[in-house]
Order: C-alpha cells, then structure tokens, then sequence
C-alpha cells in the first residue's frame, strides 16, 4: 500500500464521520470555519491582560505564525495536489472553498505555530488550545477540504517554527523596546494601577 492510499484511506475514515453522524456536521463546520475568531479572540485577552509574560507570548506566536506561513509556502512549491472533492469522488464537502494546492493545511500551520507557542509559556490552558489544534485540524478533513498528510505536515511545521519563536523572540532586543514604548504609551491612554510582583506572577 502506497503513502498516498493510505492518506487516502485516512482521509475516507474521517471524512465518512460526518455521513454516519450528520449531527457532528455543524460542529465539524463551526471548527473548520470559524474557530479562528476564537483564537484571534483568545489572543486579544492575553494581550489585554497586560502582563510581560502572555505579551511576549501573543509575539512568539505572530512571529512563529510568519516562519511557519513562510515554511509551508516553501513546501507547497515542492509537491502539489489538489483538495479532496476536487480529485476523490463521493467527498463529504461541508464547506466551498478554492481548488488550489493543499499542501500543507495552512489552517494547522495557523492553529499549531500559534497554540503550540501558548503551551510552551503557559502549560497549564496551553492543553486546552493543543486540543483545539487538533480538533481544527480534523474537522479540516472532515469538511472534505484537507488530506490528514496536509494536516499533519501543517502541524509539524507549525510547531517547529513555535520552538524556533521561543528561543528567538526573547533574545531580539529591539522586540523589548518596542513592547516597552508600546506599554508607555497605553498606561498614557488607559492608565491602570502597577500589579505587585505576586499578582504579575499570578497570570
């Protein structure tokens, strides 16, 4: 059996989920769709928290977000194939979407550069936000957009360019000054009490 059937076969078991159970279709839809504005969400209040440690955090999570991007669009340029519905027949496609190259799933690059980059500062919620990872990742292929090799190879690229982000982003000074003059200028416009040292520590 070659790599690609079995993508196939996996692809199939997935996909098929969502024609025995037509009632996890909305949730499938819900994941592929429009979890992103949760996690966009999610980074909003870890920036607003304004805390050293989540905005440094919401940062390696850009910046590993962009190396990962970078990196796949990389990797599309060296193998191609189309999504599912557009080459398999008898494809669950809950949602439309462009025929293009979908290698690798840009949606797990996204969720894993990102989630990933969250569970290596705070590892106690970062569980919850790799869970999400991966359930966005299936229901990619669940919507029949997506083979599971796309996602996979998405979050593996997604986490290499968090652990890369994790090491980088603190040794860059020119990030510390920026944040600082940032934060200067937002206690001027929504000045807020100092936290004492045990309530920073506390988030």
């Amino acid at each position: 059996m070659s790599i690609s059937q079995v993508n196939i076969d996996a692809f199939r078991a997935i996909n098929d989920i969502g024609i025995k159970n037509v009632s996890l279709d909305p949730i499938a839809i819900f994941m592929a769709d429009y979890m992103i504005f949760v996690l966009a969400l999610g980074m909003l209040v870890y920036w607003f928290t304004r805390t050293n440690k989540n905005r440094m955090m919401v940062i390696q999570g850009g910046v590993a977000f962009v190396i990962a991007e970078v990196l796949g669009k990389i990797a599309g340029t060296m193998y191609y194939h189309n999504q599912p519905f557009a080459e398999l027949p008898h494809v669950n496609q809950l949602i439309a979407h462009a025929v293009d190259n979908a290698f690798p799933s840009d949606h797990s690059i996204l969720f894993f550069s990102i989630c990933f980059s969250f569970w290596l500062v705070r590892k106690k919620e970062g569980w919850i936000w790799l869970i999400v990872a991966v359930i966005v990742g299936i229901s990619r292929i669940m919507v029949g957009v997506h083979y599971p090799g796309d996602v996979l190879t998405g979050a593996l690229i997604g986490i290499c360019a968090a652990v890369f982000s994790y090491w980088l982003v603190p040794r860059l000074s020119f990030v510390t000054t920026i944040l600082t003059k940032y934060e200067k200028v937002e206690q001027s416009l929504l000045p807020i009490k100092a936290k004492t040292e045990d309530q920073s520590n506390h988030y």
